[in-house]
């Protein structure tokens, strides 16, 4: 199989998963500051503001045609090392885009994909993860 094809169609997946998750956002009345943020070679998938926070949200995308790995959620991708490179993106962005009385929160979404590449459901998980803890709201920490 063509290596090209595949990483395109994870983008073309992921694209559509980010897409969907913004237009949810946008229904809970959160605002989009940016998709796909990029600081000192880390990557932020969506930055949205809520009433109270800054939100770093990562969007794991999976399609009912892909093999279950492991029994694993979407979310359990976000490892520790993912969470670190996530973390240290959105430090750059506090800095440069410092906003007055928000807090910060790091949130994972996650996408299920139909067969006809249709958004079937979106599970958001609001404080997913913190800078100072290895583990997430109730999954173990890979």
């Amino acid at each position: 199989m063509n290596i090209l094809k595949i990483l395109t169609d994870k983008r073309i997946k992921g694209n559509l998963g980010e897409s969907g998750v913004c237009k949810f956002l946008k229904r809970r009345k959160y605002t989009i500051l940016e998709r796909n943020y990029v600081a000192g070679g880390h990557e932020i998938d969506v930055i949205a503001k809520s009433r109270e926070h800054i939100c770093f949200v990562e969007v794991k995308t999976r399609s009912d045609d892909a093999k279950n790995t492991y029994g694993m959620r979407p979310a359990d991708a976000v490892n520790e090392e993912k969470r670190r490179s996530i973390i240290s993106a959105a430090k750059i962005y506090a800095s440069v885009h410092a906003k007055d009385g928000y807090k910060f929160r790091f949130d994972v979404a996650e996408v299920y994909l139909d067969s006809n590449k249709k958004i079937r459901e979106i599970n958001y998980l609001e404080n997913a993860f913190t800078v100072d803890s290895d583990r997430r709201n109730g999954y173990k920490s890979i």
